[in-house]
């Protein structure tokens, strides 16, 4: 088996696996603008754990391999116009764009992350899967291979493209609103029910979806699990989402607001092995997110499971819990009903 070195090392390796652009949402949910194509430079690196001037050194290093995958830089007028396009609000005079590709085209560049690494390892066992596996019955399993390549291609459209500009139009227009939300309610169905499919047949191959979601959840600290359900509340349609800081959030930490105008409240609780949310918890936040702020959705999100006060309580205050299993589940594609 190729080793994980030689990605770092190998730039025709790595040009020969650059189309596998679906490992970084297996490994980690990746955030995009609206325009569902791109990500900054401060959004690269906190999908992967890095700082903002290690992504910047990485592209000094290897700016023309980057720049051929998708890797940008935009001033002047084109700026504006993709300021004005993707509804973003920047007072820089430049604004630097990744693509899925480049990003995949950093994860094999970058030494000092593990998240970068575990991509990489990911993409050889991939390869090494698909050098070694036998083929049985090629005609039919090239039809498979080809159908649920189809598929997600089809998924990722219409979540990374199409729904973003649902959220965008919800978020601007007011006389068709209702309409607005219904078609693109319909539209994630369609994205679910191919989520599902795909999930199926990596089921049937052998693969298990659910736990490396886990395992990935596992390794996440505190900060990162927060970072991970303000992404998840963004790629639902949330708009204005924001991790407060821990000294002042009074429970609360993270705001957001729905794509049909609820204002959001979560409160999430990274707990290794076996511990359950207690009872004082949630009356913490239930506290602040009824009394104080008085939000319309209150999430209680944990990696873990609520004792029966906790969730007693919670079910009398009105919020939301979202335990491990339900967790696992939405990080794995499924969105979440309280948000629809």
């Amino acid at each position: 088996m190729i080793n994980e070195s030689a990605l770092l090392e190998s730039r025709s390796l790595r040009d020969s696996v650059l189309e596998q652009t679906d490992v970084l949402d297996r490994v980690k949910a990746l955030s995009l603008l609206p325009d569902g194509m791109h990500v900054t430079t401060a959004m690269i690196a906190t999908y992967f754990n890095v700082t903002v001037e290690a992504i910047r050194a990485l592209v000094h290093d290897h700016r023309a391999e980057l720049e051929v995958n998708g890797y940008r830089v935009l001033a002047g007028p084109e700026l504006s116009d993709f300021k004005q396009l993707s509804g973003i609000q920047s007072r820089t005079r430049s604004l630097a764009l990744f693509s899925r590709r480049a990003v995949l085209n950093v994860a094999m560049l970058l030494r000092d992350s593990e998240v970068a690494r575990q991509v990489r390892v990911y993409l050889l066992d991939m390869e090494y899967l698909a050098r070694t596996q036998p083929v049985e019955n090629p005609a039919s399993t090239d039809l498979v291979s080809l159908d649920d390549r189809i598929d997600q291609r089809i998924t990722h459209i219409l979540g990374r493209t199409v729904v973003p500009m649902f959220n965008a139009l919800i978020a601007t227009s007011s006389e068709h609103r209702h309409e607005l939300i219904t078609l693109r309610d319909d539209i994630q169905n369609v994205e679910r029910r191919l989520c599902w499919h795909h999930r199926r047949i990596s089921t049937l191959e052998g693969e298990a979806p659910t736990d490396q979601v886990r395992a990935s959840i596992s390794a996440m600290t505190w900060q990162a699990f927060e970072r991970h359900v303000a992404d998840l509340l963004r790629r639902d349609g949330c708009t204005d989402v924001a991790v407060r800081q821990a000294r002042t959030d009074r429970g609360i930490d993270i705001t957001a607001r729905t794509a049909d105008g609820r204002s959001v409240a979560a409160q999430c609780k990274n707990r290794a092995g076996r511990s359950s949310v207690p009872s004082a918890d949630m009356q913490k936040f239930a506290g602040a997110a009824r009394a104080v702020d008085r939000v319309d959705v209150a999430l209680f999100v944990a990696t873990c499971n609520f004792s029966s006060e906790a969730q007693a309580i919670a079910d009398l205050s009105g919020v939301i819990t979202v335990n491990r299993d339900e967790l696992e589940a939405w990080s794995a594609g499924a969105r979440l009903k309280a948000l629809r």
